[in-house]
């Protein structure tokens, strides 16, 4: 397992976390089995554990903290704050008081006294920046936290909570989380670049593209719409759409490359993302024992200049071949309103 410092923090991580989203009842109902998939990845050198408070809505928190009970000083543990909690206009978001409130819910399901990277699961634009960064800086002195970051926030934003850090003399984003794979590339123009500018670590997550790079789904097979992934998001997997066609078509070419290579397609891709410089940790995210081993048989794959260039030829860089975050869209792309200027007057005009 090799391992990297995390942005500016000092903190060094393995190249691989260990995501826990399918630990609790949206994955892996079976808390015994959950605990043993992390005893088996810290065996295997991980020490580096990501999950979020709205996973399984904090039975994934809860198993992450039955599991690292006398293991806590060798883990560095990642959650997240943002989705809802619950009902309520105020059991979200990136204010401050939902922040004060959640950290410690957080903090009593992972049984620990302080979180090592606790980060913003997506933008607020109810909420100023200035706010988040605020508390974030709080909780850093008070020493629930060691450290924050951001996740799937696009680069502007990014560079608007830099600008804000610095002008207000807060603490800034030392992380940011975004979604990475063979078919997902669009963050190499934007979010890379400006996480290497201003010295943030980067873990990528759904380096198996939800599920497309298990090799599971092929060109011409029958796609199963009513189980796993596809029974919840059913318009990423039908063939029939031209996403989907063009998901399987590039699949059919990476599954060619690993072949040549003598590594599985999935190995392929939690390698691919680490061949980035600006990648600090790929998450992956297995259901089961069985499904972490078989992704760790590819933790010392490292791709040459060659490879990265036939996958070039296949998904061009920066490119996008589907919307890789289907749990946010910007709020200006939504109401007319706020893009067209005779939706703008007739508002106006009452």
């Amino acid at each position: 397992m090799r391992y990297r410092t995390l942005g500016g923090t000092g903190i060094e991580v393995s190249a691989h976390c260990l995501g826990t989203m399918m630990l609790g009842s949206v994955g892996n109902p079976d808390h015994q089995e959950g605990i043993r998939l992390v005893h088996t990845a810290l065996e295997h050198g991980i020490n580096f554990v990501d999950t979020a408070d709205m996973y399984s809505a904090g039975e994934s928190e809860e198993i992450v903290g039955k599991a690292l009970q006398g293991r806590r000083d060798d883990v560095v543990l990642a959650t997240k704050v943002h989705f809802p909690m619950g009902a309520g206009p105020n059991r979200g978001g990136n204010s401050r008081r939902w922040i004060v409130r959640a950290v410690e819910d957080s903090l009593r399901r992972l049984r620990t006294d302080w979180i090592d990277l606790y980060q913003v699961h997506r933008p607020d634009h109810r909420t100023d920046v200035e706010e988040t960064l605020a508390v974030l800086g709080d909780l850093v002195r008070q020493g629930k936290i060691r450290a924050f970051g951001c996740s799937t926030f696009p680069a502007e934003e990014i560079v608007e909570a830099h600008w804000v850090a610095e002008r207000r003399a807060l603490p800034r984003f030392r992380t940011e989380q975004p979604p990475y794979s063979l078919l997902a590339r669009g963050i190499e123009s934007s979010v890379l670049p400006v996480a290497r500018r201003y010295g943030m670590g980067v873990l990528t997550w759904s380096p198996l593209a939800s599920g497309f790079l298990t090799g599971r789904y092929r060109k011409g097979g029958a796609i199963d719409l009513s189980s796993g992934r596809a029974a919840l998001h059913p318009h990423r997997f039908d063939p029939a759409l031209p996403v989907t066609l063009r998901k399987l078509e590039a699949v059919e070419q990476l599954v060619e490359l690993a072949e040549e290579l003598g590594c599985s397609l999935p190995e392929l891709a939690v390698a691919f993302p680490l061949a980035h410089p600006a990648v600090t940790s790929v998450i992956i995210g297995p259901r089961t024992v069985e499904q972490l081993t078989g992704l760790l048989k590819g933790a010392s794959l490292v791709l040459d200049d060659a490879t990265l260039d036939r996958i070039d030829a296949i998904v061009p860089p920066g490119t996008n071949l589907y919307h890789p975050d289907g749990a946010w869209t910007s709020p200006a792309l939504a109401p007319a309103l706020l893009r067209r200027p005779a939706a703008e007057r007739a508002a106006a005009e009452g």
